[in-house]
């Protein structure tokens, strides 16, 4: 192997690394001077190169590529002045020596002369001139080997250790005036103490300043003992100032051992940790490979309020914007625009539009476009969202149906979906603060109030939103895009419309079409309806019916066989319709609201949710009262039926013995005389006064001495005779000569009537 100068060899053999430099060879390249790199008090030796090439083939020794002097091979402005003067001035001393063609320093037999009569012509000393020759030749024999080693001074990184009874550090204004030493030395001790203190009143929720930490830090681990106040709080008694550590002290120590992640992490919590402190070394484009691959989709509410388009004295708030972006190529596929606020209403509206044709949506806001200014009408593979509308059944249909993954954010990690973030805050810089009713934050005391500047309407903002896209879309210039080789190659500007066009002749594959309808079934929100004999029954209590129903007598097999749960979707803004995913999701059967719910007909499903809302909460406040009811019926039915009992027994009693058969041979003729009698009572009589609802006394009954005597009228004979129960059950101590019982009462009365008719006749 050939030998080079400068060339590092390493021995092997030994425990400690010996490593030599070649410094010079002689011209018959037999003899090589070298010199060991490691050793503060080296200097040149000769070799054989032989012996060298030798040990280098039999693996004694090897070649170094790695040079640890390589540092000094530095550009000249990255030298400091002074430290280039101190280099230049070292040079002069040693160039008449390393210069020297013969090789003369090198050599040991002549080195000691030669260097005593350069210390005479230079002035410098022999040990001075032998400290630059080996910085020079161990150094790589370069002038940069000559700068001062500054580096090396002062023992960085290394833990100074004070004498005892001296304080370390510059002193302080008093010990200048005084000359007494104030302060202490941190020792280990001390700096637990530090540690335990930033732990404690620093690094927390709190977030406390420094120098609030250093004093608690004092009062909790540095205090002598406590005072007793006459309220009596302990107040903690501090040394003097000048035997406690000082402020300086405290946070040379925390910024020495500050854990910069954990600091950050406990004071303002790991959450905005990740989202406002963590390192970004990624880019979210390398989620996607080309159009179509991953949308992101995000809600935020404008900073403008807008006005109603039937009455524009009437401000409505503030609209809340949608909008669908492509990870790959930054355009812009989709949009909404809305009252509601975040919901899946919005979300799956602006997923509606991403899929749908552009030049008609924008020819109904009297936006003439081609499809060459917005080509996108596609489904992506994935779409990114946060931990909202995208979370749950409504966002399984897309998964089940359509075959769209979705994949939401961690809580609170906005910066996870930053694309579609910051085009936010590029249209608010666009047009929306620039616009009459835009949100100006902060709002100083005395301004006027941006509300009643609004002038714009749902209709003109949507309109304006589109003209906003369309210029992201076709003029935004992206300069800090990362494209890739191919995309340079075909010189590609950064424009999102460009990329995409690229992406459509290069990267396809990822986007998808779907019509409209089943779309739209599939974006639909979902719900358990249950199949009854009175229809299909969901939102708590709705019903509806459809053909499909019908012809497979659904509901009569329901009420046959019992009732049963099926899928259904609806739209939240109109409940006059229902609709049943067929086919899985690839087709659908339409339900109509049937006659007896037609309250509901044009009514949205929050109006109905409300109501329904209401009318349970009014069932829940009707308990006590239904409770209330029922306790007072129970108590007038038990009192009525105690009276009945207690006269039923008192008439048995007066009655005499009596079998059960007996009592049970006449029910047909007593329920006869009881009907007659009643007929009687509830007979109408027109043109006469109403009862005056008292109770009518019992008047001893006449019997007729001859029987052609007539004792009364025949519309008297009609008129019943009151025989009040109150006073036929009256007190058993009770008597009256005058009393006749009830059921002889009625038959004498019959009687007496048939009498009176044959006799008239």
């Amino acid at each position: 192997m050939k030998l080079f100068v400068n060339m590092l060899i390493e021995w092997q053999g030994s425990t400690e690394p010996y490593i030599e430099r070649v410094l010079w060879i002689d011209s018959s390249g037999t003899d090589v001077a070298t010199i060991d790199i490691i050793n503060p008090n080296a200097l040149p030796v000769f070799r054989k190169s032989s012996e060298i090439e030798a040990a280098i083939a039999s693996g004694d020794s090897q070649v170094l590529e790695v040079d640890p002097y390589a540092v000094f091979l530095r550009a000249e402005n990255d030298i400091q002045e002074k430290h280039r003067q101190k280099r230049d001035a070292a040079w002069e001393v040693i160039a008449p020596l390393v210069e020297d063609p013969t090789g003369q320093i090198f050599y040991s037999h002549g080195r000691g002369a030669l260097l005593n009569a350069h210390e005479e012509k230079t002035g410098w000393t022999k040990k001075t001139i032998y400290k630059f020759l080996r910085r020079y030749w161990q150094g790589g024999q370069t002038k940069n080997a000559l700068l001062p080693l500054y580096d090396k001074c002062g023992g960085k990184g290394k833990e100074r250790q004070s004498s005892t009874g001296r304080k370390r550090g510059r002193p302080s204004r008093l010990t200048k005036v005084t000359s007494l030493p104030t302060g202490i030395n941190v020792d280990a001790a001390v700096r637990e103490k530090f540690s335990r203190g930033i732990r404690l009143f620093y690094e927390t929720a709190e977030q406390r300043t420094l120098q609030d930490a250093y004093q608690k830090t004092l009062e909790k681990f540095f205090h002598k003992g406590y005072d007793k106040l006459p309220d009596g709080t302990l107040v903690p008694f501090l040394p003097p100032a000048e035997e406690l550590p000082s402020f300086g002290q405290f946070r040379y120590w925390y910024e020495k051992e500050r854990n910069v992640t954990q600091a950050l992490s406990t004071r303002e919590g790991k959450r905005r940790y990740n989202l406002r402190h963590r390192e970004v070394l990624g880019d979210s484009t390398q989620m996607a490979f080309g159009p179509g691959s991953v949308y992101q989709i995000d809600a935020t509410i404008g900073d403008i309020y807008l006005v109603s388009s039937l009455d524009r004295t009437r401000i409505i708030g503030r609209p809340v914007i949608y909008v669908v972006i492509d990870v790959f190529t930054r355009l812009i596929v989709g949009m909404s625009v809305l009252l509601e606020g975040p919901s899946w209403v919005g979300a799956m509206q602006a997923v509606e539009n991403a899929a749908s044709d552009k030049v008609s949506f924008c020819r109904e806001y009297g936006v003439e476009i081609t499809e060459e200014d917005w080509p996108c009408y596609h489904l992506p593979e994935m779409i990114l969202a946060d931990r909202g509308e995208f979370e749950g059944y409504n966002a399984d249909n897309l998964v089940n149906a359509l075959n769209i993954r979705i994949s939401n954010t961690p809580p609170y990690r906005a910066d996870w979906k930053a694309i579609v973030e910051r085009n936010f805050r590029l249209s608010n810089d666009k047009f929306i603060h620039w616009a009459p009713g835009a949100v100006y934050k902060p709002r100083q005391r005395g301004d006027a109030d941006y509300r009643l500047d609004a002038v714009l309407d749902l209709h003109q903002f949507r309109k304006l939103m589109i003209l906003s896209i369309l210029d992201h879309n076709k003029d935004h210039r992206m300069d800090w895009y990362r494209m890739d080789e191919f995309m340079i190659r075909e010189h590609i500007d950064p424009y999102p419309i460009d990329l995409w066009n690229w992406g459509i002749r290069n990267r396809v594959g990822h986007l998808r079409t779907v019509t409209p309808e089943i779309l739209r079934l599939n974006l639909l929100p979902g719900e358990k309806a249950t199949v009854t004999y009175r229809g299909i029954r969901c939102f708590q209590g709705l019903l509806y019916s459809c053909d499909l129903a019908l012809r497979e007598q659904w509901f009569v097999r329901a009420r046959e066989r019992g009732s049963w749960k099926i899928n259904i979707a609806y739209d939240p803004r109109r409940l006059d319709e229902i609709y049943l995913r067929l086919d899985g999701g690839r087709s659908l059967e339409c339900c109509q609201l049937i006659d007896a719910d037609k309250t509901f007909r044009g009514k949205d499903w929050y109006e109905a949710a409300d109501y329904l809302e209401v009318r349970q909460q009014e069932k829940e406040r009707a308990k006590s009262r239904k409770q209330q009811s029922k306790a007072a019926l129970n108590a007038q039915m038990e009192q009525i039926i105690s009276e009945a009992t207690e006269q039923t027994s008192r008439d048995l009693e007066s009655a005499g013995q009596q079998s059960k058969r007996s009592r049970i041979q006449g029910i047909r003729q007593n329920r006869k005389e009881a009907s007659e009698v009643d007929r009687e009572d509830q007979a109408w009589r027109l043109g006469k006064p109403e009862p005056t609802g008292e109770s009518a006394k019992v008047v001893p009954l006449i019997m007729p001495t001859n029987e052609n005597q007539e004792t009364d009228s025949e519309e008297e004979l009609d008129e019943p005779v009151g025989v009040p129960e109150s006073e036929i059950a009256d007190d058993e101590t009770a008597t009256d000569s005058t009393h006749v019982a009830r059921s002889q009462l009625i038959d004498k009365l019959r009687k007496l009537k048939n009498k009176k008719g044959v006799d008239d006749e």
